[in-house]
């Protein structure tokens, strides 16, 4: 397998008028193409900022990340658009789906956007919504259901765009335990089916175990770690 995200030495301090607080020190990870990464850690340990550094939606205060043929860390604006519309499905512990729409067409959406014609794209959408058991709800407004639907809706629209990544920033974080295992099954059967390389941020470490790698950060790095199946 070849390797599709590359942080190098990866550093991220935040300032203000009282502190200046570093939460990643010299932090290093590679991924491969296909693996499934999972990342742990005790509350404010820098686990959604790392994720939100490779998204290209925080900057790093030093170092690199490499993500495909895009250098994460020296993107202009409208190079960061393209981007996440174009390499990345980006899923978090909120749905953010557009309440005045459907489920089918929170889904299809971006991919109008991105230039798809309307017809494949919407093909697209019915397509995901049926892998994620949706169908019947497809034409439902976000108000309309479930916690654990508005989440499957989500999973869906991460893949519209056919990412090579799958980012996901505590999926499961805002669902009761039923909702938060099928959710994390799905998400993973999903990455699978779809040969997507992910890497999840989770406090859950029985979802966890699912990954191909574990890493915990501590003192602002990553350590490889093995799920105990207790969350933190």
């Amino acid at each position: 397998m070849s390797e599709i995200v590359r942080v190098e030495n990866l550093e991220k301090t935040y300032v203000t008028s009282s502190e200046k607080l570093t939460v990643l020190k010299s932090l290093n990870l590679s991924v491969e193409e296909g693996s499934k990464t999972v990342i742990i850690g005790e509350s404010g340990s820098g686990k959604s900022t790392l994720l939100n550094i490779i998204g290209g939606i925080d900057t790093a205060s030093a170092g690199k990340v490499r993500c495909g043929r895009w250098d994460v860390t020296s993107l202009d604006e409208d190079a960061q658009a393209e981007y996440r519309a174009h390499f990345l499905g980006l899923i978090f512990q909120f749905h953010y789906l557009l309440k005045d729409f459907t489920a089918l067409e929170n889904v299809y959406l971006p991919a109008y956007m991105a230039g798809v014609p309307k017809k494949e794209a919407v093909e697209r959408a019915r397509k995901l919504l049926d892998d994620v058991d949706l169908t019947a709800r497809a034409d439902h407004l976000p108000s309309q259901l479930s916690g654990g639907e508005r989440q499957r809706a989500a999973v869906a629209r991460a893949l519209i765009n056919n990412p090579s990544l799958v980012l996901a920033d505590e999926p499961t974080g805002n669902l009761d335990p039923a909702n938060a295992e099928l959710i994390g099954s799905l998400l993973f059967s999903m990455a699978d089916k779809y040969n997507k390389t992910l890497i999840l941020v989770t406090h859950d470490r029985h979802l966890a175990a699912k990954g191909s790698a574990c890493y915990a950060i501590q003192n602002g790095q990553l350590v490889r770690t093995v799920p105990d199946g207790i969350d933190i």
